[in-house]
């Protein structure tokens, strides 16, 4: 007889590395890789740190679980992960056929998530493979690092220190109602034009 994993556990070591993530001044993402009650790969966002933008914690995770298993199936695993994976993630996890997704935050939980409507099922059912997923484990804290990571950006903002795609834009920009846009209140104008995309 198996015993039932302990998800929290788990989970707890995905936040561990979100929480290196964030300190490294990448996205707060931790995911680690179960088979058999054994941990057999781990990864942590490195998109800044590494120039790489294919960096997400779920790709790192999945490539050294897949190095350390000997093979690129990962049938029977269960990946743990602080924040629900973006669709590349997503596709990965389906593609290296791992059986199960335990998640923290949802990006539904954030009122401004730049995968508007996005949510892991929505794509699993949209390929027609089998993925089961359970979420809501340690999900505060797991929010809580996404907000720490926003507050983080914003503050960046306030000093002109944007993300990249903000800071390319020019410094003030007029709205649509012709209000002006300055550097303060440019991360929310951001989100907005991913949501409304």
């Amino acid at each position: 007889m198996s015993m039932k994993p302990d998800h929290s556990h788990f989970m707890n070591r995905a936040i561990v590395l979100a929480e290196e993530s964030l300190g490294e001044g990448n996205g707060p993402v931790g995911c680690v890789i179960v088979k058999d009650g054994r941990v057999i790969g781990e990864g942590r966002n490195l998109v800044q740190t590494s120039g790489d933008p294919t960096a997400h914690g779920e790709m790192v995770a999945i490539r050294n679980a897949a190095t350390s298993h000997g093979a690129a199936a990962l049938l029977g695993c269960t990946l743990y992960s602080s924040m629900e994976p973006c669709p590349m993630c997503c596709w990965a996890i389906l593609d290296t056929k791992i059986s199960t997704l335990v998640l923290g935050a949802r990006h539904a939980g954030f009122k401004a998530s730049p995968l508007g409507t996005y949510s892991v099922e929505a794509l699993v059912a949209m390929t027609g493979r089998t993925l089961e997923i359970i979420s809501g484990v340690r999900e505060k804290e797991c929010e809580a690092l996404r907000y720490a990571a926003l507050e983080r950006s914003v503050r960046e903002a306030r000093q002109g220190s944007l993300p990249g795609e903000v800071r390319a834009k020019r410094s003030v920009e007029r709205h649509r109602d012709g209000s002006m846009l300055t550097a303060g209140n440019a991360l929310s104008a951001w989100f907005r034009r991913f949501r409304n995309r």
